[in-house]
């Protein structure tokens, strides 16, 4: 199953996301959240289940 690990205002930044975790080899899906009433939408970054763990010490290693 895919959960979503971060949520983007951005394609940029979701695209930043995903190149960190694919540089530690983890699978990662983008794809873009419901546009909020201002117009405006975001990304959500998506990881297998299995990967969670892993996830966070990319993302705490490099800042995010």
């Amino acid at each position: 199953m895919w959960t979503i690990v971060y949520m983007a205002a951005d394609r940029e930044t979701a695209d930043r996301i995903k190149d960190i975790l694919e540089e530690e080899c983890i699978l990662v899906k983008i794809r873009p959240g419901q546009k909020c009433s201002c117009g405006e939408g975001y990304y959500e970054v998506l990881v297998p289940e299995s990967e969670i763990e892993e996830v966070k010490c990319c993302l705490y290693r490099a800042g995010v």
